[in-house]
């Protein structure tokens, strides 16, 4: 059997195993050599069943592009011939900062082929970030669009040499010395391959978002990822058939994981959206209009999506899936009551490919994440003896090294002491809590940094903002520790509004009488503030870390000047005024 025989096949028996035994069963293929775009996409495109279907739409403010599978095979290889000629090699370190736009699926399959290692970086970055991962990595190459090559200008002042960091813009180039994307179009250069692809070749570094410290550089392999995403494609469950929309940004993990590597590892028709801001009618539109089959979003977009008119489309997806933070329950009941059908969440890291999962055909109760998928042993450890939690239980998700997963990564890039702290022994610690039920099912709990104690009961604030979503004047919450002189620290809730409601008193009035009946009392909301957005990551997880950290520059770190804010802060209405159960006694 070729290669890719021997991968379509392991593809194959994986997907025709029961989720409730699949873990058992399962084992992850192994390859001595593989390269996902010339062993799988090129072989997809080469069959006479797939060459003409379209493995990729993009539709956005600049209209719509679709590109089948010979179509991309052929232009990605011609692109590879390009950059060659440019002079990119095997192990070169390749940034990619783009938007959801045709290219960047070119540029990475080019890249792939080439085995470049791509490193995929949010538009959303500002000069001096980007300057700083550049140095960090060692970026050899960057390709970005012309809205966003001018932060790469100030390199020099960042002390890096701009010699040594070839750029490339998609359409035309503004000045010498930047090579233009569009020459690749016309380019003769034949595309070469001097050996194969070792399978555990470097192909992509991550960098890691969401904490205050310098992001972690997250590396990939061609196995890591070409295979890892088996269990992903697991969780999907989408077929050659399926036309399938992910809403996410480039630049995360979960990008590649549902906009490029699993669904073509199903065959199935990738479909991008790239407007500039997000309108959930818009999306409707585009869900019924290319009639989409599989949908999988953030839960941000969830929740703006039910505000909209759901029920309008005549043929809604029949696969709905979520990640990045947990679903509340009120979403999910809105979801199948407008299209009858049950979002399934799905749980993984920038380290990882999907690890627990609701899969297709998967019975869990209401809020639950799932099981474990095939190719991850998971364990739960005690947060405070550290031991190995056996049968139910609630503890830090830990994956066993021996054997290590193929879907984890091999190491931080560049960082040994990172790796030895990560990965210096039989456990590798995910740093999220989750509680497991008698029947092997987990639910999320939250980051381990996110609990809090409040009064000396600890408290979860994915539990908290549960509680309060579903009431109609809130789209979206995040529960953070407010400090406070009493009791350490009181639960308070920051609220963006749903449309049709204002932030004044009478709303935050409303929303602590909603919080007394729907929460316990030790665990109620103390404080409350309306804010017009949350702080979040570029992959859609709010960053409680800066909401904590507004509150302490507010109160003090003690809650020493928690009485002076409640004089100053509560009399006014509107955005970014505190309120206090207290006045509502």
């Amino acid at each position: 059997m070729t290669v890719t025989e021997q991968y379509r096949a392991a593809r194959d028996r994986l997907m025709a195993l029961d989720p409730n035994d699949v873990a058992e069963q399962f084992t992850w293929p192994t390859f001595e050599h593989f390269n996902f775009g010339l062993d799988w996409f090129d072989a997809i495109a080469q069959d006479p069943a797939r060459a003409d279907q379209p493995a990729l739409i993009v539709t956005g403010d600049a209209g719509t592009r679709t590109l089948t599978f010979a179509q991309l095979s052929a232009r990605s290889t011609q692109v590879a011939g390009w950059f060659q000629s440019l002079g990119v090699s095997r192990g070169d370190k390749f940034m990619m900062m783009l938007d959801n736009e045709v290219e960047l699926w070119e540029a990475m399959l080019a890249a792939i082929k080439i085995g470049a290692v791509i490193l995929p970086t949010t538009v959303m970055l500002d000069p001096n970030a980007l300057a700083s991962r550049i140095k960090r990595a060692g970026v050899d190459w960057a390709l970005t669009n012309q809205q966003n090559i001018h932060k790469f200008d100030g390199l020099s002042d960042a002390g890096i040499d701009p010699a040594g960091v070839e750029l490339v813009v998609t359409g035309n180039a503004p000045v010498a010395g930047i090579h233009a994307y569009n020459d690749a179009y016309t380019s003769t250069h034949d595309f070469t391959i001097d050996s194969p692809t070792p399978a555990d070749a470097e192909m992509l570094v991550y960098f890691t978002s969401g904490t205050t410290s310098e992001p972690k550089m997250v590396l990939h392999t061609q196995e890591s990822y070409s295979v890892g995403h088996f269990s992903t494609l697991y969780w999907l469950g989408v077929t050659a058939n399926d036309v399938h929309l992910n809403i996410s940004s480039p630049g995360w993990g979960k990008h590649a994981w549902s906009s490029f590597f699993a669904p073509w590892i199903a065959e199935a028709t990738v479909l991008s959206v790239n407007y500039a801001r997000f309108d959930a009618d818009t999306m409707l539109n585009v869900i019924d209009e290319f009639a989409v089959t599989s949908l999988c979003a953030p839960p941000t977009v969830w929740r703006m999506l039910i505000h909209a008119d759901m029920g309008r489309l005549p043929n809604p997806p029949t696969n709905a899936l979520s990640a990045g933070e947990p679903l509340n329950l009120a979403t999910l009941e809105k979801v199948r009551e407008a299209w009858d059908v049950t979002i399934r969440d799905g749980y993984g890291q920038t380290e990882t490919t999907l690890q627990i999962a609701t899969t297709p055909g998967l019975d869990v109760p209401a809020g639950a994440l799932g099981k474990p998928l095939p190719g991850f042993e998971i364990e739960l450890v005690d947060e405070v003896k550290g031991d190995v939690i056996t049968g139910a239980g609630t503890g830090q998700v830990a994956l066993r090294l021996d054997p290590q997963p193929v879907g984890l990564t091999p190491g931080y890039y560049l960082d040994d002491e990172r790796n030895v702290q990560a990965f210096g022994s039989d456990l590798y610690l995910t740093g999220d809590l989750m509680s497991r039920n008698a029947h092997g099912v987990y639910t999320y709990v939250g980051r381990a940094d996110d609990l809090f104690k409040a009064s000396d009961y600890k408290l979860s604030p994915f539990e908290l903002e549960n509680g309060l979503m579903g009431y109609p004047p809130i789209s979206e919450v995040a529960v953070v520790p407010s400090p406070d002189p009493m009791r350490t620290a009181v639960p308070k809730a920051y609220v963006v509004l749903a449309p049709g409601y204002s932030p004044t008193s009478e709303t935050a009035e409303a929303i602590f009488v909603h919080a007394r009946s729907a929460l316990q009392p030790y665990a109620r909301i103390r404080r409350l503030e309306f804010v017009t957005e949350l702080p979040k990551t570029v992959s859609g997880k709010i960053r409680r870390v800066a909401l904590r950290h507004d509150e302490i520059q507010v109160h003090g770190d003690e809650g020493q000047h928690t009485a002076d804010v409640l004089a100053t802060r509560t009399t006014t209405d509107g955005f970014g005024h505190e309120y206090s159960d207290v006045q509502f006694r």
